[in-house]
């Protein structure tokens, strides 16, 4: 036998070389090679004498344990990369089905912003009487009655007809005189105008926007009135004097008074 300086196997330095070294040597100590173990707490060679097919066996097992240990982190490093894509997969389809939930509810709001646009409606919404309409004489008008009364307690509220912007808003008439009290007027989106009057309360500024059947005011019995009710006027400018039939523009838009 040679001596047991003859030949040496490789010095193993690390804990997990040392396993790895163990786990594949076992199959040389079954095969009987015959190897003289030499090991300490303090390291050293692991072979104190051996032959060239036993190390060369050695060899062999230790570098399948490699190669072992090799696949078993590619797969280990493969199956966390599958599942990392698949993560990402799932939080990119949840942002973009979130984006499409966000589209969906800004079309859905600004198809109901535009069918507020589109509509009209009656400036009172609950029960009212008529008391005068549109072309009325007699002595409680200098002429020919301007608009159509809607006769309702004081405080009910009123709503604009159309979006638009307010234009006009405030005592004597938001400016056409004492006579209508508490007043608004409203440019609407299609270029006419609505006046509301005898008002008890305003609610909006000039300049602000409205949308359809957004409240306003409250009725009231301000300015030349013989009760509570709201005057109600479509004109074609902003001011006193171009009135046109507010019932029959209203129904008109598919609003009957």
């Amino acid at each position: 036998m040679p001596s047991t300086t003859a030949i040496r196997a490789p010095r193993l330095r690390t804990r997990a070389a040392l396993l790895a070294a163990g786990v594949g040597f076992s199959a040389v100590l079954a095969s009987g090679g015959g190897v003289a173990v030499a090991a300490g707490p303090t390291g050293g060679d692991l072979f104190a004498a051996g032959t060239p097919d036993t190390l060369a066996r050695y060899t062999l097992g230790l570098a399948e344990v490699h190669q072992k240990a090799a696949e078993a982190e590619a797969r280990a490093a493969a199956e966390a990369k599958k599942a990392a894509e698949a993560k990402a997969a799932a939080e990119a389809k949840k942002a973009a089905e979130a984006a499409e939930a966000k589209k969906a509810a800004q079309a859905e709001a600004k198809k109901a912003a535009e069918a507020r646009t589109a509509s009209w409606v009656a400036p009172i919404s609950g029960g009212y009487t008529i008391s005068a309409v549109y072309g009325n004489s007699g002595d409680r008008w200098a002429a020919g009655h301007s608009g159509q009364d809607f006769a309702v307690p004081t405080g009910t509220p009123v709503r604009s007809v159309h979006g638009g912007t307010v234009v006009k808003a405030g005592g004597n008439g938001a400016g056409d005189g004492p006579a209508y009290g508490n007043a608004v007027v409203v440019k609407h989106d299609d270029g006419s105008y609505a006046q509301y009057a005898h008002l008890s309360q305003v609610q909006v500024s000039p300049g602000q926007r409205v949308e359809t059947g957004a409240q306003i005011a409250l009725s009231g019995n301000t300015g030349n009135s013989s009760g509570p009710h709201l005057h109600f006027e479509i004109r074609t400018t902003p001011n006193y004097g171009s009135a046109v039939d507010p019932a029959s523009y209203l129904r008109g838009k598919g609003v009957n008074l």
